[in-house]
């Protein structure tokens, strides 16, 4: 314990058992298990249905920001730095805000994946089992179609993974420029960070509401999810905020806003999926390609079907 600097003498453990670090490490556990619900439904429905590409790209480039902000902020290096002065433990205690923000910022990317590999690209804005298509369209619904928004298409989800890369790859070098040329201003530049992340974070969840308000659904996104991290955000806000205090603003700060937009989009989600008069109507896989084929079949039929000038007017009873 002599060998141990003041600033590391902190982080290092009490015997017995400490309440910080059980409640840390079982709020790590909980971010990661709290997106496990999204990412199944999204794979179990083969559709990313109702996910505002917005969403996913102000979720993205928020989560990274964040964690770029919790990585270079002074705190987290002199953390880092004592875990060669203090044991195994003491070090994972003192890293796991950073892990915690980490897991968040990874899960969310998982989720950029899927909505990309999943994205829906040939369904109609309100119905993931019907074609988009126009040529399948009878007028009446071509008049309605033409009212509504238009479904966002593939190149959508393909330009919002391209800027939350691209946005992840300047913070990286900008990151990495100033630990090397400009350490005195790595304070400054992680409080840009934070900053970043909370206005990306308090918007979020925006295009979302209205997304899921315009379908009176739900679609592919994870009630269940939301259930697990409104509550659970705002304990991370209070374990983020004991463990970097009012100086750490800009790493707690994102989580309390967007704990609040989150509760707004649960209650509207639980209002439309087991309260509201139209029951959420993806409950199966579906497959786009097959549904049009059913859809361009039956009309065929209907098109055999519709009299015409060669038509008999009295038609032999089978």
């Amino acid at each position: 314990m002599d060998s141990v600097s003041p600033q590391c003498r902190e982080l290092v453990l009490p015997p017995g058992f400490n309440f910080s670090f059980v409640l840390s490490l079982l709020i790590l556990i909980g971010i990661l298990l709290s997106y496990i619900p999204q990412h199944i439904r999204i794979i179990r429905l083969r559709s990313s249905f109702g996910i505002s590409p917005l969403f996913v790209l102000l979720g993205a480039t928020s989560g990274t920001s964040a964690f770029a902000n919790v990585l270079t902020l002074p705190e987290s290096a002199r953390d880092v730095a004592c875990c060669r002065e203090i044991s195994g433990v003491s070090c994972l205690a003192g890293l796991l805000g950073i892990f915690q923000i980490g897991v968040q910022c990874f899960c969310f990317w998982v989720i950029l994946l899927l909505f990309l590999v999943y994205f829906p690209r040939a369904t109609s804005t309100t119905d993931p089992t019907a074609s988009a298509s126009p040529a399948a369209a009878s007028p009446a619904e071509g008049a309605q179609t033409s009212d509504r928004d238009e479904l966002p298409s593939y190149r959508s989800a393909v330009f919002v993974t391209i800027i939350c890369i691209v946005h992840a790859a300047v913070i990286l070098v900008m990151s990495i420029v100033f630990a090397a040329t400009q350490p005195n201003h790595l304070k400054a530049w992680a409080n840009v960070l934070g900053v970043m992340a909370a206005i990306l974070a308090s918007i979020q969840y925006l295009p979302q509401i209205w997304t899921t308000f315009r379908l009176q659904k739900v679609g592919s996104l994870s009630i269940p999810m939301m259930c697990i991290q409104t509550p659970g955000s705002l304990v991370f806000v209070a374990s983020l905020a004991h463990r970097y205090g009012a100086e750490g603003w800009s790493a707690w700060g994102v989580y309390a806003v967007t704990a609040i937009l989150q509760g707004t989009l649960l209650v509207m989600g639980i209002s439309f999926e087991y309260l509201g008069p139209n029951k959420d109507i993806i409950q199966e896989p579906f497959n786009p390609d097959h549904s049009t084929v059913d859809q361009s079949s039956t009309a065929g039929e209907e098109e055999r079907e519709r009299p015409s000038e060669s038509t008999p007017l009295l038609q032999t009873q089978q």
